[in-house]
């Protein structure tokens, strides 16, 4: 059996937790004899450019070795070396890692950290005074809260408090190398690492936002409790809000004046992201002018949108952006928020949060909407269509995709837990 150089890099995952690997401890220790040259013996990394895989989440590594194999995630090592494996090594090499705390212990039977050893992490000189000095409290706030004038996601919705994930497809962060996950960061923001999510947010990093979260997790434990600044950032928009409120006079039958319709089948606008109303403004256009062949076809939208220019559809989004949405009472589902979180990977079907963030506010950026408020009836009707393929103006069919593998019963769910959301 060819042996492998097992080197997992940090991502952002979007399937579920609900699938567990289930391979051969002892047969995962043997295969990984050639991995301890980067990763250690215990999957604690001598080098810090080298990610560490005490630990991780076996969904995880068996994930990132697909990865590898099919090309869809490039590295002139890790390629030839996961061409070669099978399913089974690849789940026995991620049982092996998984069986192992984060500081490199070995678990006991029961899943708890052994207290035989003092940590065999390496012990690393220390790094040269950078610069800048990175501040590890930025990092903190950074990561637990975001920057929504920034269009930041907080990462702890998708890589849990302090880096410790709880969906199993998504990477622990703690006790990983600060520089490892620096470089992760900036070959996202670079786009020389792929995955839509991650490009967007680290974007929108600066290298001392990089800097910081790095330091934050030198030691997480060292920064205590922290808040948003109490100031009070005024959003700015593209487009004219007081020309766009006088142009969405004609909307108000379906929408509300305020972008808060009365009849649950349209959809709320208010406080939506400028650039997505934008978007779809477009696209309704697009498809009068194609005769339906592009875009995004609705008979009541089609004349409606007729007569728009572009300064138009962009102040029209700026009015309807900056207003507030008031949304309707609906109670939660339970199955609905385990697929808006988790997903489900043995359907093939996506985590909502991914894309819509764990508030369901969405990413301004990246035109990703906002679905939190929206109503049930509303989201119901547009997941069928995309599952029909009668609405295909998503972005590289992405909602298509997810859309396909939904059950009546999974859009039902889904759709009252996304209203349920504030």
């Amino acid at each position: 059996m060819k042996t492998v150089l097992l080197s997992i890099l940090f991502a952002v995952g979007i399937f579920s937790n609900a699938h567990v690997f289930a391979g051969d401890i002892k047969a995962g220790q043997t295969k990984s004899a050639m991995c301890a040259a980067c990763h250690g013996t215990n999957g604690v990394s001598a080098a810090d450019n080298y990610p560490n895989l005490a630990g991780q989440h076996a969904d995880y590594i068996v994930k990132q070795l697909n990865a590898f194999k099919a090309g869809e995630r490039k590295d002139m090592m890790m390629a030839p070396m996961a061409a070669g494996l099978s399913d089974a090594d690849m789940a026995d090499l991620a049982t092996y890692f998984a069986s192992f705390t984060r500081d490199g212990q070995p678990l006991t039977p029961s899943g708890e950290e052994s207290v035989a050893a003092e940590s065999t992490a390496p012990v690393r000189a220390a790094a040269t005074k950078p610069a800048y000095i990175p501040d590890a409290t930025a990092g903190k706030l950074l990561y637990q809260l975001g920057d929504k004038t920034r269009g930041i996601t907080a990462c702890i919705g998708c890589h849990g408090k302090d880096g410790n994930s709880d969906v199993l497809i998504n990477p622990n962060l703690a006790k990983q190398h600060p520089q490892y996950i620096e470089k992760q960061l900036r070959n996202f923001k670079e786009n020389s690492r792929h995955n839509a999510v991650m490009n967007q947010i680290s974007g929108n990093l600066s290298i001392e936002d990089i800097a910081n979260l790095g330091a934050y997790f030198v030691d997480t434990s060292a920064i205590g409790e922290v808040k948003a600044s109490s100031v009070v950032v005024m959003k700015s928009f593209i487009g004219d809000v007081v020309a766009g409120k006088a142009k969405a006079a004609t909307c108000a039958a379906c929408h509300g004046a305020d972008g808060n319709p009365a009849v649950s089948m349209y959809p709320a606008l208010a406080g939506q992201s400028e650039s997505y109303i934008v978007k779809q403004l477009k696209d309704f256009k697009t498809a009068v002018d194609s005769n339906g062949a592009s875009g995004r076809v609705d008979p009541v939208m089609a004349g409606m949108v007729a007569p728009l220019s572009t300064d138009d559809m962009q102040n029209i989004a700026a009015y309807f952006a900056s207003q507030t949405l008031n949304p309707i009472v609906v109670e939660a589902n339970e199955k609905g928020k385990k697929l808006f979180v988790s997903g489900d990977p043995i359907n093939g079907i996506t985590a909502c949060m991914a894309c819509h963030s764990i508030n369901g506010k969405g990413m301004d950026n990246a035109a990703f909407p906002s679905i939190a408020g929206q109503s049930a009836s509303y989201l119901k009707a547009q997941l069928e269509k995309f599952r029909s393929a009668s609405r295909e103006n998503d972005k590289n069919s992405m909602m298509r995709s997810v859309a396909l593998n939904l059950s009546d019963q999974d859009i039902e769910a889904v759709s009252q837990y996304m209203a349920s959301l504030k």
